[in-house]
């Protein structure tokens, strides 16, 4: 495996699962190989527990799974599908297990239709003393720690909310870009929406199959500003278009402090390609107020995008094959049919 720092493209992901540092209970779906990026699949039982934990250093989650103050109830997950309550936390096993050679990480996310619709996901792997950090030489499982803040969801055995990008050495951020919030439509378009909080089940099967008016109330423009209600839940976009290179690939800091008390991001990686396309892509953004209600202005920087090297170009870039969010400007996640 080549030693040049950055992150590993798509044909190195699959080289590793026929070195066995990956492995899957099932075959992989055609398309769960992004350009940089591995969809980690959810297996057939969930754990809910009573609060989120991890490991720390000697314990595996199955050792924690069995203490008594821990695990509530176990829930089978059939092919017909099993619904996780929002307000609940569910810890999942993966269907992907990784055997990571000397000098390969990992770092997961959830995945961009994940954060669109609030449902919040960790990565937990044993040992570990931090969330979505796999350490270099990690041989082990993977869980998923979910919880649905606003909407019920109903999953599948294969259902893919989680995103794992893997890294060889400690490659640096080749550039940093600041993301600023858009508060401006023409022609009486929403600028945002905002979820309703008695919404209704959502499906992650259907694709543009909700009614968007049974979960999301638009936002207009009013003043160029909008206040944030604590702890609601919105969906907005950046001013500037988003454009990843070939060469490189992009995370959006998930917070920054000194940005606000709110949270503007939940799904943080940009694939290679990404807004290369002719009219370039915006970036969304899932906005959650902390505490006390806080008054957005046009153009106020909200967010953080650091990119960083690839280790060689991928195969394929983002939007050259199958996307749902190549192009985009305002946009609801892939369940919703266009408003």
């Amino acid at each position: 495996m080549t030693q040049v720092p950055g992150v590993l493209p798509d044909k190195a992901i699959t080289a590793l699962f026929s070195t066995g540092a990956l492995r899957s209970e099932t075959p992989l779906d055609p398309d769960q190989i992004q350009p940089a990026s591995l969809d980690l699949r959810l297996s057939d039982i969930a754990y809910r527990v009573r609060a989120s934990f991890l490991p720390g250093a000697g314990r595996s989650v199955a050792d924690m799974l069995q203490e008594p103050e821990i695990e509530l109830h176990r829930l089978e997950i059939p092919e017909r599908g099993a619904v996780l309550e929002t307000g609940c936390v569910y810890l999942v096993p993966l269907q992907e297990r990784l055997r990571l050679p000397a000098g390969v990480s990992g770092r997961a996310n959830p995945k961009s239709s994940t954060g669109r619709i609030d449902v919040f996901t960790r990565v937990v792997t044993n040992k570990s003393k931090a969330f979505d950090k796999i350490p270099t030489g990690y041989a082990g499982p993977l869980w998923l720690e979910i919880s649905p803040r606003t909407f019920p969801i109903l999953v599948r055995p294969g259902d893919r909310l989680a995103q794992l990008r893997l890294r060889v050495g400690k490659p640096d951020p080749v550039q940093e870009k600041t993301v600023s919030i858009d508060l401006r439509a023409p022609n009486g378009a929403p600028i945002g929406w905002r979820a309703k909080r008695h919404g209704g089940l959502i499906d992650l099967r259907k694709l543009a199959g909700h009614e968007v008016a049974a979960f999301w109330e638009p936002l207009y423009a009013r003043a160029d500003r909008l206040v944030l209600d604590p702890e609601a839940f919105y969906i907005l976009a950046s001013c500037e278009s988003v454009k990843v290179a070939a060469n490189r690939a992009a995370e959006m800091a998930p917070i920054a402090p000194e940005l606000g008390e709110f949270r503007a991001h939940y799904a943080g990686f940009f694939d290679p390609g990404f807004g290369t396309n002719s009219g370039g892509s915006r970036a969304v953004l899932e906005v959650r107020s902390r505490d006390v209600p806080f008054i957005l202005e046009h153009g106020q920087p909200v967010a953080k995008l650091v990119y960083e090297p690839m280790c060689r170009r991928p195969a394929q870039l983002y939007g050259h094959v199958r996307s749902n969010y190549q192009g985009q400007g305002l946009k609801l996640s892939k369940h919703f049919a266009a408003p």
